[in-house]
């Protein structure tokens, strides 16, 4: 915080200009020159070998440097036209992640209760038997649907497809559907036709003369080609608007910056949309052009004026103004950020993404620089080699795909729904459950009702690099090789560069850990499940490079990266709008025929009850989650989280900065001690945490209790109604300090239009 705007752009421009100037002068800042003798310590002279980083999703293509068989740096692929040489403190960690000594080194058999973390060593053949065995009797005893499957990342596709071949349907890939990215993906595929939300973001922020971020904490997330390109348009002279409850990082460089009440950003968003309409802000051409319903548009929003939203959102009139009419002056080349994490408060979030895509609409920031553009789809083959087949059964009478929420099956069954299923057995009981890439405890709401549910559960396994809390739970837990260790699928990237690249292993796999693809082949034989027939894991690669015309031996040759030519943007003339309607929906017939809002309406979510805040929460620029927890370089620089809170609510409780308080929410849950930040740079009506930290896992050495766990906090859950995504922002909490319980005094008052939490305790 102690960087403005100014300084933090003059640093950028500083740190880019010194980079070209060792260059031009020869210097060997961004990669060694060949004639360093390969005797030097550190990474100079080591053996490279490409691949793609997985320390997150982002997947940036990196250089693993390997000395007497160690790895022993992690850097950017300076092929790639995205992140360069370039990583953040994860992707260099990654070497940590390797020699862990907290790693899962072998298959691991549970010998006390779940939850109690005993453990027996046992063999590969002993586990996958075991496994094997299970599947077979909850498949003869319940039917096919008894089984599920919980999954995330890359090293998880393998193992899906025995689930799908044992004739389940219920496997999800969570948390990035219904923890995470599900409503704001529905609102983008059904308003402007494809999903600008998920992974790849098609955000070009760097040619944006604007740009509107809400809630979005760009710099704080660090994915290295988004962070650049966000950083390329602030160097270039984007203004930046930012909406927040919070000082984020983003706030920190703002043009102007909205410190909205939580819950009401929809109210601002249809402010603006009227606003815009009612001043002829909006490019005419393209609405006329290329969008339909905006008559039902401009009725729908008449009533959403300035000053009801200023009152609703904690704003001033004059601010709220200057800063669309800052969006409006840029147009088309604007950047209205969709956002990713989206699942805040249920009702309303489909809604509030399908505000952000019609300003983007009627700014005419569609296919254009600056705005939202166009993926370039890059297709390798598809390896059937390495995939099962299949089954072909029906969906029970009452399905969790096909479930209560109308738009939920193309994603996979309902996260929440099956965790109920599992508790209750409706609507049909569900009593086997694998899990790979995904702390289930850490990461799904209420982990209360999960560990309930998995209780019930005759079986459970997972397929995990560290043993965090769902490894602690599981009856067989089977040591997956880390991304360093492993081949994947081709990796490939549609945006303004498109480029394809391979995951190969860096060094050998450690231990007994086991490929994903090595596991599923060999628990398949023992199911007589027919498919994964590739002798060798570069046999599927080098499969699905046949639709590039390459190898994996050629794509070796061309440093592990080849780029292609993009083809982002569009003539507004030529711009085709792939909805069923061939037009930008600003009113969605879908969603009507679904008996749902065609188009965005402001719904209050309640305020917080008396005594109470709103907790919030966000990601920390050096960690992912908990999957990074317990690494050691990662952990010294952040080994636990703080607790944000209002500099005059601490003065008012008289806490002070650094002490240690405990929470409890709305329903009596207690978290684990996390020592407080007392900043003006949060409201009062709301506290903040870094997500991940708390760990319960008492495998995790470091990570083990230090911080705070905000789902352990998230027992309040409201199901969105388009997908059945589960809220995150639902939650209050109150502060305990000396084992005193201090109530959180309201210092701004909250509009008769809002109503406040009502507390229900049995």
């Amino acid at each position: 915080m102690g960087m403005n705007r100014r300084d933090f752009l003059k640093c950028s421009t500083a740190t880019c200009a010194a980079l070209a100037a060792l260059e031009m002068k020869g210097g060997n800042f961004l990669r060694p020159s060949k004639a360093i003798a390969a005797d030097l310590p550190g990474s100079l002279g080591a053996k490279e070998v490409t691949s793609v980083c997985e320390m997150c999703f982002w997947r940036c293509p990196i250089v693993g440097k390997v000395k007497d068989g160690k790895v022993v740096k992690i850097e950017g692929n300076p092929k790639s036209p995205v992140n360069g040489p370039r990583v953040c403190a994860r992707g260099n960690s990654g070497v940590q992640l390797v020699y862990d000594p907290d790693r899962v080194k072998y298959p691991m058999k549970r010998m006390g209760a779940r939850g109690e973390g005993k453990w027996a060593k046992i063999s590969w053949d002993e586990a996958l038997d075991e496994i094997a065995h299970n599947i077979q009797a909850v498949k003869k005893k319940y039917g096919p649907h008894a089984l599920a499957y919980f999954d995330h990342g890359a090293s998880a596709e393998n193992m899906r497809g025995i689930f799908e071949a044992m004739g389940t349907e219920n496997y999800t890939s969570e948390p990035a559907f219904f923890q995470c990215v599900g409503p704001a993906a529905l609102a983008y595929l059904n308003t402007v036709g494809y999903i600008t939300t998920g992974t790849r973001q098609y955000n070009d922020m760097g040619h944006a003369k604007a740009m509107l971020l809400v809630g979005s904490h760009i710099g704080e997330n660090i994915h290295v080609s988004h962070v650049r390109e966000y950083i390329q348009g602030l160097s270039s002279g984007a203004k930046l608007v930012v909406v927040d409850p919070r000082f984020s990082a983003p706030a920190n460089k703002a043009d102007i910056y909205l410190p909205i009440r939580p819950g009401t950003d929809n109210a601002l968003l249809l402010a603006w949309i009227n606003y815009v309409i009612q001043h002829k802000l909006y490019n005419k051409e393209f609405v006329a052009n290329h969008c339909q319903g905006f008559d039902e548009l401009k009725a729908a929003t008449k009533d959403y004026s300035m000053d009801w939203a200023a009152r609703i959102c904690d704003l001033k009139v004059g601010d709220m103004k200057a800063a669309i009419e800052v969006l409006a002056k840029a147009s088309p080349h604007v950047n209205i950020h969709p956002g990713r994490h989206s699942t805040w408060y249920g009702k309303g979030d489909v809604g509030r993404h399908q505000s952000l895509a019609i300003l983007t609409a009627l700014f005419g920031a569609v296919a254009v620089p600056g705005g939202i553009y166009l993926p370039t789809p890059v297709k390798p083959s598809k390896a059937e080699c390495a995939e099962a087949k299949a089954a072909e059964v029906e969906s029970p009478a009452a399905s969790l795909k096909e479930g209560k929420y109308p738009f939920s099956s193309p994603f996979g069954s309902v996260t929440a729904d099956v965790i109920q299923a599992m508790i209750t057995g409706k609507p049909y009981p569900v009593k086997l459950l694998g899990v790979n890439g995904v702390n289930i405890i850490q990461t799904i709401p209420n982990p209360y009702d999960t560990m309930k549910a998995i209780n019930n559960l005759d079986f459970i396994f997972c397929e995990e690099m560290m043993a965090g809390e769902t490894a602690v739970w599981s009856d067989i837990v089977l040591p997956g090789a880390v991304y360093l260790e492993r081949y994947d699928d081709v990796h490939t990237y549609d945006g303004l560069t498109p480029y394809l690249t391979v995951r190969q292993p860096v060094v050998p796999a450690l231990y007994e850990a086991k490929s994903p693809y090595w596991i599923a082949k060999n628990l398949a034989k023992r199911l007589d499940i027919k498919g994964y027939t590739c002798e060798k894991e570069e046999d599927f690669i080098n499969e699905m490079l046949k639709g590039a015309g390459l190898t994996l031996e050629t794509l070796r040759e061309k440093g592990g990266i080849v780029t292609y030519p993009g083809n982002p943007y569009r003539d507004p003339k030529k711009l085709e709008i792939k909805t069923d309607s061939g037009k930008v929906n600003l009113s969605i017939k879908e969603f009507a025929d679904a008996k749902l809002d065609a188009m965005p309406k402001f719904e209050p979510t309640p305020a917080p009850p008396k005594g109470y805040t709103r907790l919030i929460y966000g990601r920390s620029p050096i960690h992912t989650f908990s999957r990074t927890m317990n690494n050691a370089w990662l952990h010294n620089e952040e080994p636990e989280n703080r607790l944000w809170l209002n500099t005059e609510i601490a003065k008012r409780l008289g806490i002070a900065d650094g002490e240690a308080v405990v929470l409890e929410n709305q329903d009596g849950k207690r978290s684990l001690p996390i020592k407080v930040l007392v900043t003006p740079g949060i409201r009062p009506d709301a506290v903040y945490m870094a997500h991940g930290f708390g760990s319960r896992s008492p495998l995790l050495s470091r990570a083990y209790q230090k911080g705070a766990a905000d789902g352990f906090m998230m027992t309040n859950l409201v199901a969105d109604p388009f997908i059945g995504a589960t809220s995150k922002r639902t939650n209050f909490v109150r502060i305990i300090k000396d084992n005193k319980v201090l109530d959180i005094p309201e210092l701004r008052p909250v509009p008769k239009e809002i109503p406040y939490f009502e507390i229900k305790r049995a």
